[in-house]
Parts: structure tokens; C-alpha cells; sequence
């Protein structure tokens, strides 16, 4: 029995510049334009494809992000980044793929759902996304005329996909400045492996409300599957990808699936202070018989599992707090500890109730930030996109952009600002 282990390699990248070959050379990534806008742009109902680039440090603003995305490629094993959108429906997650870490691709254009974001590429905004450390290879697309929301979502979807794979391609064949390994067996030996550690499974919450929230699991839309098992290593290679508009501040663009940082730490402590034994992932639907479907399978799956103790984290806020409170009410009634990571909605103020749920049982929450606070960011010299839509997508309100480009609101339209899986930067410290 093999399990599946995963190479990851890192190709560190600098800067990023246009080129007349899209190529990897001494850390800097050069851009073909026009050939990564055909790409990206080869689908009828997409009408205009325009590329920026967006660096650290760049007076800069982007709006409305749709997605963002890390570029990668599969050098060896089964299958290819983003199966069952870009590539075929392989199982993925063991042999080897190679990251341009440290480069992005941004998706924007007109907007889809109103709850889209603004990443900031340096001042006050810039602190509170962690896109704003990355070399951002910015994709507008514009779909044809007359669209329905969803396809419009699903066009902007697919192109950013297309253009991440594009870019990914030219790590094919560049040593890796360092080479990651990561390893999860099969359950029973896995098990075995470290007998005297506590045993430790991630419960890995999808967006699923529909509506323009949702994700995607081997292209099949989430909220139509049961609660199931995933090897952690399937992430890392596209498994997971975004398809929803909630809140800027706490969705998940499809870079931080391929980064979960609670996966990555699981790993860091597997074998040392636990046994990462693997990941349950579930959704968030919007029903209470779904909400009850799926939180009764998750706590069985993780008492199947054999889990001492359980880490969960949500995506979203609101109707998803309920689906929250339920996986962790259920699975500690099981005798089975837990951590909950979850963001807040505490007013502008911190003095509201910060999850629209909650339960006794919840007593070991880590908090990613409060998304009503609110910010100003000042007006930039370069917005890629549409400015306008700042009065209305979520955390803005009318007024928020102001004559001098400016823009007064919440930090919820911050992309990544409160993110629930801990990718961001807001910390707590003692008084």
C-alpha cells in the first residue's frame, strides 16, 4: 500500500515582467501578452481579454478580484492541475509539481455577484492581503453581451484557470530552488506509524450556499456531494478550486486551496506532536435537513477515522456559522476535541455578537479578525477594473469611493483580509 506522497518544487519569482516568450529566467518570469490573452480568452462568450501586471510596492489597486490563483504544472504522477476543469478527471495529489511561487494570476472584469474584492499593491490596504506580496499577472476579461450570471461566473472561472496552467507550464522544466515532500498512507498504516501521538483530522468546510457560492471538488460543483475523505496532497494540485463571490475579506480564492495553510502545518507537526491522519471535507449548504445531512456524516467520518481531535475551519460567514457550530457540537458530543477557526461580524464597533450561531461546546475558537472594521484606502495612480463598484460590493456601502479615488469601508471588501484558514496577516497581541 503506497498512500500518496507529493514533491512540491518551488521556483522562486522575483519579478515578472513581458517578454516575447513566456518563460522562467533566473527567477524572473517574462510574459508572452498576447499569447496568455488568447488563452485565457478561448471561449465564445468571452469577448475582450486585457493583461496587467500588478507588483509589490505598485501604486495599484485591482477591483473587482474574481479569483486568485497559483501557476503549476505536473512534472510527474497522475494527472494535472485542476482536474476535471483543465485537465482530465485523474486523481491527483503524489508525484511531482513544480510552483512559480511568489507569482499569481488575478482575475477582474466586469462585475459577477456583488460580493467581490479589492487588492491593494501597497498603502494601508496593501497590509491586509497577502496579494499584495505577490507578482500579480492580472487577467480582465470581459464576457460577450447579455450573459447569465452564472456563466458569466463560470467564463471568468475557467479563463483564470487556463491562464494559470498556461503560466505554470513554464516551470516545466526549471530546477526548483527547494523541494518539499509531503506523505499521507493509507488510514490503517497511517494509523499505526506513530501509536503514542494523538490522532488529528482536518474538517475542511467548502462555500457551497449556491447563488454564485460555490466550489468546486474535481469540477463537481460541492454542494452535490456527501461529506467524503480527501488525501491532503489532492489540494495541493488543484483538487479544490473556487467558484464563489462571498466576501472578499473570508473566501478562499483557488491559491489559498492550493496553500491551505492548516494542511501545511498539519504536515509540519505529523509524526512530531500528532498524526495528521487526513482530511474530511464538507459543505455548506443552505437547508437545515442538508445542514443536518452534513454534519451528522462529518462527525461520523472523523469518529470513523479514529480522530483524538479534530481541526475545523469554516468558509464564509452567516448561514455557514450554523454548519459550524453543527460539525463542532456533534463531534465533541463524540467525545472528540476541537478547534474552530472562523472569522467575525462584530459591527464596526467589535461589540456585536460575532457568529450568527452558537453552542457550549465551542470552547477553543481561533479568531481571523473582525470584517466590520473599517478602513480608508487612499486613491491610487493605476485601478485595474472598475472603481465603481465599490459602493456596492460587500463591506462598501454609497459613498464608499470618494471624488478623489478613495475608498471608505469595511475591511470585509479586502480580498483575503479575515481569511479563515489563517492566509492573512492581522494578528492578536496582549495589552
Amino acid at each position: 500500500m503506497n498512500g500518496l506522497r507529493l514533491e512540491v518544487g518551488s521556483i522562486l519569482i522575483k519579478d515578472v515582467q513581458f517578454g516575447s516568450k513566456t518563460e522562467v529566467n533566473d527567477g524572473v518570469l517574462f510574459v508572452n501578452k498576447e499569447e496568455l490573452a488568447r488563452i485565457a480568452g478561448d471561449d465564445e462568450h468571452i469577448a475582450s481579454v486585457e493583461v496587467y501586471l500588478a507588483k509589490p510596492g505598485d501604486q495599484t489597486r485591482i477591483i473587482p478580484v474574481k479569483d486568485v490563483i497559483e501557476p503549476r504544472v505536473k512534472v510527474s504522477g497522475n494527472g494535472g492541475v485542476f482536474p476535471g476543469l483543465i485537465s482530465k478527471v485523474d486523481m491527483v495529489g503524489e508525484g511531482r509539481t513544480h510552483v512559480l511561487k511568489g507569482a499569481a494570476i488575478v482575475t477582474t472584469g466586469k462585475i459577477v455577484g456583488f460580493q467581490e474584492g479589492v487588492i491593494d499593491m501597497s498603502g494601508p490596504g496593501a497590509e491586509y492581503t497577502p496579494f499584495s506580496k505577490t507578482m500579480n499577472v492580472v487577467v480582465k476579461i470581459e464576457p460577450v453581451e447579455g450573459l447569465h450570471q452564472h456563466q458569466h461566473e463560470r467564463v471568468v472561472r475557467l479563463a483564470g484557470f487556463r491562464a494559470a496552467e498556461y503560466l505554470g507550464k513554464a516551470g516545466q522544466n526549471i530546477e526548483p530552488d527547494s523541494v518539499e515532500v509531503f506523505e499521507t498512507k493509507p488510514l490503517l498504516e497511517q494509523a499505526k506509524e506513530y501509536p503514542d501521538l494523538p490522532k488529528v483530522v482536518y474538517v475542511y468546510m467548502l462555500q457551497t450556499q449556491g447563488l454564485l457560492h460555490d466550489t468546486y471538488v474535481y469540477g463537481v460543483d460541492a454542494k452535490e456531494i456527501i461529506p467524503t475523505l480527501i488525501y491532503p496532497t489532492e489540494v495541493m494540485d488543484g483538487a479544490i478550486v473556487s467558484g464563489n463571490c462571498v466576501s472578499a475579506c473570508d473566501k478562499n480564492p483557488t491559491y489559498v486551496h492550493q496553500n491551505n495553510p492548516v494542511i501545511h502545518d498539519l504536515y509540519q507537526g505529523h509524526g512530531k506532536d500528532f498524526n495528521f491522519i487526513g482530511c474530511v471535507i464538507t459543505n455548506e449548504n443552505v437547508t437545515l435537513s442538508d445542514k443536518e445531512r452534513s454534519s451528522d456524516m462529518t462527525a461520523k467520518l472523523v469518529e470513523f477515522l479514529g480522530a483524538d481531535g479534530v481541526i475545523i475551519s469554516e468558509e464564509g460567514f452567516g448561514n455557514p456559522d450554523a454548519d459550524l457550530v453543527m460539525n463542532c457540537s456533534k463531534i465533541e458530543k463524540k467525545g472528540i476535541k476541537t478547534v474552530l477557526i472562523t472569522d467575525e461580524y462584530a459591527g464596526r464597533d467589535g461589540a456585536s455578537q460575532s457568529l450568527a450561531d452558537a453552542t457550549e461546546h465551542g470552547d477553543a475558537v481561533v479568531s481571523a479578525g473582525n470584517a466590520n472594521e473599517v478602513i480608508k484606502l487612499p486613491s491610487m495612480k493605476t485601478v485595474i477594473g472598475y472603481p465603481e463598484v465599490a459602493d456596492t460590493i460587500a463591506g462598501g456601502f454609497a459613498g464608499s469611493l470618494g471624488d478623489d479615488g478613495s475608498i471608505t469601508a469595511e475591511i470585509q471588501v479586502i480580498t483575503g483580509s479575515t481569511n479563515e484558514l489563517g492566509f492573512g496577516y492581522l494578528t492578536a497581541r496582549g495589552s
